[in-house]
């Protein structure tokens, strides 16, 4: 690639699990893809000094912040990637596209629906001065996803009827487990039903083509005091210590109805015990099926209902073929990719947008409409359940 590549530097707020994850990607971008413009991981901001610096330099970073006010101003700086609690998201990105950053921010896009408008205002203003915005929803640049996206766009899969989601993890069924931010309804917004829940919804959206209207929801809280995650170090040796109120929910399931017609079910839990990070995704037609889980990532299962029964039924497909989304920039077919390419894959698009000058999906807009979604299940599940009418904007 030549080095006349035009340079765009990063600047990263955050770098707990998602700044690794994302600083991960942009280390490897341009090492398998042959990219327009050149990134640089310019900068990193956090509010410790100390540990800001250790993580800039374990990561790659070059150069540290501890406000991100500075950060958003620097002249080294285009693009500004948010890795920060939810409660931030909206200030954060509002004021970098006023600076005129492109911006890449995590799910779920916002905690309300409120900051989630202003948000997509203020992309859609930039937008008129060529800055460009995304929302991180990963799960989208899964090979086997991507894939799954093409064959519902070419009709394999003919008029969809049926679709079932589920997002199942386990990792906060020890009543011990402490008082994390996620667990904070200020901090997160809400438990399984933004954090793993979200992506289920655009998974589901994205792949579908289609969008959900109405929602019927439940949502249950298993374990409602936790001990504070600050004390939580010293809960062996003292035998027991300070708990919190929990928040959010531990786990979400609805019902739902998309705009052409499909009915739906959508289940987001972090106490399934034993499973890990299953996002599971199955897609009925009146021609064909799918299903996808992300704990076999590489694996997408088909069903072509046209064929006769004795030639049909679901086929695996091994989706690491240098024809298939994404996987052929990596490694000869067979070798299986993981959890961080997807976010290889999202960074990558997303300097392809900017140098190209076109809007990157998914947008802030599409991540206000999930917002929307996460909005109605949890009206639906404080009024008992009743079917709420997904609400535009």
């Amino acid at each position: 690639m030549s080095d006349n590549r035009p340079a765009l530097g990063v600047g990263m707020v955050g770098y707990a699990f998602m700044g690794r994850v994302h600083s991960q990607a942009w280390r490897s971008v341009g090492a398998f893809f042959d990219l327009p413009v050149s990134p640089s991981m310019t900068v990193l901001s956090g509010r410790s000094p100390e540990a800001t610096t250790a993580a800039a330099a374990q990561l790659g970073w070059a150069a540290v912040e501890t406000d991100w006010k500075n950060l958003i101003t620097r002249d080294d700086v285009q693009i500004v990637d948010i890795c920060t609690p939810g409660d931030s998201h909206a200030e954060i990105a509002i004021a970098a596209l006023a600076a005129g950053k492109h911006v890449i921010v995590e799910k779920p896009l916002a905690n309300t629906v409120a900051e989630a408008e202003a948000m997509a205002t203020a992309a859609a203003e930039a937008a008129t001065r060529g800055i460009r915005s995304m929302v991180a929803f990963n799960y989208r640049r899964v090979p086997a996803v991507a894939l799954a996206r093409q064959l519902v766009e070419a009709g394999r899969l003919g008029t969809i009827r049926h679709v079932r989601a589920q997002y199942l993890q386990d990792w906060i069924t020890d009543p011990d487990f402490p008082l994390v931010w996620r667990l904070q309804k200020d901090k997160a917004g809400s438990g399984a039903l933004g954090d793993i829940g979200a992506h289920i919804i655009d998974t589901a959206q994205y792949i579908t083509g289609d969008l959900l209207t109405g929602v019927s929801a439940i949502t249950e809280t298993f374990i409602k005091h936790r001990p504070l995650a600050e004390a939580s170090a010293g809960l062996a040796a003292s035998g027991g210590t300070e708990l919190g109120e929990v928040t959010v929910d531990d786990t979400a399931l609805f019902l739902g109805r998309f705009a052409g017609g499909a009915v739906a079910s959508f289940e987001a839990t972090r106490f399934a015990s034993g499973r890990k990070n299953s996002l599971r995704i199955e897609i009925n037609g009146s021609d064909g099926s799918l299903y996808f889980d992300f704990e076999a990532m590489n694996e997408l299962w088909f069903h072509d209902h046209t064929l006769p029964p004795e030639e049909a039924g679901f086929r695996r497909i091994l989706v690491t073929e240098g024809g298939h989304p994404y996987a052929g920039a990596w490694w000869p077919p067979g070798h299986a990719l993981g959890y961080e390419h997807a976010f290889t894959h999202e960074v990558k698009d997303f300097l392809q947008a900017i140098a190209t000058g076109t809007d990157p999906t998914p947008s802030f807009a599409d991540g206000l409409r999930v917002q929307q979604v996460l909005a109605a299940v949890e009206k639906s599940a404080a009024d008992g359940s009743r079917f709420v009418t997904v609400e535009d904007s």
